[in-house]
């Protein structure tokens, strides 16, 4: 290579430019607060417990998974700009045998393999050049150093000391070996330390369960299954994560099983995982709820218990003391013995004078006394604040709220102002309405006018008809009297060897009453609010209508 050609000189010149730009990154990493320094290898290896190593040969990698260095990790930055003046003429060689149209280009790197993200061992200056002229890849003869600690080229050198936390309690456990394929990152440090005491904890009580000595290994394997996955696939299958930019899934484990530990000691009752998951994501942000209340998400949940196991295994009765309350409660005591489900009481004040905390006692001894004597598991608990607020939240726990209507919504605007419909509104799980008359439910109307809410009262009505034997009526009140505009409700109904009467009429909203009172209905199942409030008001609602007029439960669906 000619020192003094004009390739060389060139290079010279593009070194001093890499040099100023090594020096802008490094203030802006001070201001950001974001490590722009190199991997050392020898740290890496040393934390993560690194050695057994395998020739793996020559292949094209990533430059930009280049994160480290064997020995020169002080020479170069994160981006490998040289942060040195030493290395200048050995750089704008590199950069001048690149350039030479007539050169042989430059031998393969040689580097370490870990996980994802590799260390030079030979050919910094190679590589430095490559990253300045926009390389993709670059040759290398890679060595592969075996690790079960995941590693990304977006690494820094705090996460080091997590990875490191990652890989004693991986040695310490053989949780790779016993569950593989199962990623336990956390992002946290010192909260591996939770994870192990998790364990032992599970390990303790499996051997009170069991009466007998429980294996470590065996305890890590049912710890996994019973304890880990239940909170953490709903989760995943609800894409919660996604409220939690740079979280992991093990991460949202060790928040959700505290959550769940603290609210199952202020409620007093057993908090499902996925209840505590749900609950723990709106704390932490309101637009969960937002999506929890959408059309057909619970649903979606319930899909396999549907099948499987029970809709409605945990229901909630809000309590005002009143009568209309304790005849919501009746009414709720059918559906849970139906059900083998338990009853969730809510008393909500509206101030903390001595009157009203006695008053609360009150409702809470003899709710707690009405479940005793009905042979059902049941709890009342007191909170302040505001009713839909206390309501739609403590239904998250749950999955059917049961309710009396003493204060249906009026018609036209003051409809808006009523806490029912505001609880109808908000709620993301279905609404049980008791007018005062309590109900065998084994007779049911449902409404269905092909709208996405009313497909969920046939999802629900189906689950009634197959599972408490409840007789289906099909209503459907349109202009349209063509009979396609129930071909969803008789295909759903059909599948499942579901016997309905189906009727199609067009008419008022009184068509409802006079069909309930002919055919003796006992429960109308029906979607929520489908227009916007304007259309409430101005048009009128079918939800509304039958909370003032009808005289029987009404089972809203999301």
């Amino acid at each position: 290579m000619n020192n003094n050609g004009p390739a060389y000189h060139s290079a010279l010149n593009d070194f001093n430019e890499a040099r100023l730009l090594a020096s802008m990154q490094e203030v802006l990493a001070r201001l950001t607060g974001k490590s722009n320094e190199l991997l050392s290898y020898e740290e890496v290896a040393e934390k993560l417990k690194l050695n057994v190593r395998s020739e793996r040969g020559l292949f094209d990698i990533p430059v930009a998974a280049i994160v480290g260095s064997v020995g020169r990790y002080t020479d170069f930055n994160r981006s490998f700009l040289p942060l040195k003046n030493i290395d200048q003429e050995r750089w704008a060689r590199v950069k001048a045998a690149i350039d030479d149209p007539s050169g042989m280009g430059l031998p393969p790197i040689e580097v370490y393999k870990v996980g994802e993200v590799y260390f030079v061992l030979d050919g910094n200056h190679r590589v430095s050049v490559a990253r300045q002229e926009g390389f993709s890849h670059i040759q290398a003869h890679v060595i592969e150093v075996k690790t079960d600690i995941p590693l990304t080229p977006d690494i820094q050198p705090d996460d080091l000391i997590i990875k490191a936390e990652y890989a004693e309690f991986l040695a310490q456990t053989d949780f790779n070996s016993l569950c593989p394929g199962i990623d336990l990152s956390l992002t946290i440090p010192g909260q591996y330390d939770r994870l192990r005491e998790h364990i032992e904890v599970h390990r303790y009580f499996m051997g009170l369960d069991f009466q007998r000595d429980i294996s470590y290994a065996e305890a890590v394997i049912h710890w996994h299954e019973t304890v880990y996955t239940p909170i953490v696939e709903p989760l995943r299958e609800r894409g919660l994560l996604r409220w939690f930019p740079g979280r992991t899934e093990t991460d949202l484990y060790l928040w959700v099983s505290e959550h769940r530990a603290t609210l199952e000691s202020e409620l007093g009752w057993s908090v499902r995982p996925e209840a505590a998951a749900a609950d723990f994501a709106i704390r932490e942000n309101p637009q969960v709820e937002s999506d929890a209340a959408e059309t057909g998400n619970w649903r979606l949940t319930k899909m396999q218990d549907r099948y499987s196991d029970r809709l409605f295994r945990d229901i909630l009765v809000p309590m005002s003391g009143e009568p209309e309350s304790w005849q919501a409660l009746e009414q709720a005591v059918i559906v849970a013995r139906n059900e083998a489900a338990d009853l969730h009481g809510i008393h909500i004040q509206t101030s903390k004078t001595e009157v009203d905390e006695g008053r609360a006692q009150a409702i809470q001894a003899e709710f707690g006394q009405r479940c005793v004597e009905a042979g059902l598991t049941g709890n009342l608990i007191v909170e302040k604040g505001s009713v839909p607020e206390h309501v739609c939240r403590r239904a998250l726990l749950t999955d059917l709220v049961v309710m009396n209507v003493a204060h249906p919504p009026s018609p036209g605007l003051s409809s808006l102002g009523s806490g029912l419909r505001s609880i109808i509104w908000r709620s993301a799980r279905p609404i049980l309405t008791v007018p005062g008359k309590v109900s065998r439910l084994d007779r049911a109307l449902v409404a269905f006018d092909g709208s996405s809410k009313s497909k969920e009262a046939i999802f629900v009505a189906a689950y009634l008809a197959e599972r408490w034997k409840t007789a289906l009526t099909v209503l459907t009140i349109s202009d349209d009297t063509s009979a396609q505009i129930q071909d969803y409700a008789r295909d759903y109904l059909s599948s499942h060897d579901i016997q309905a009467d189906f009727i199609l009429t067009s008419g008022p909203l009184e068509t409802f009453l006079s069909i309930i009172k002919d055919r003796e209905i006992n429960l109308v199942v029906m979607g929520g609010y489908s227009g916007s409030p304007w259309q409430e008001i101005i048009i009128g609602s079918a939800v509304n209508f039958l909370l003032r007029e009808g005289d029987c439960p009404i089972l809203i669906c999301r």
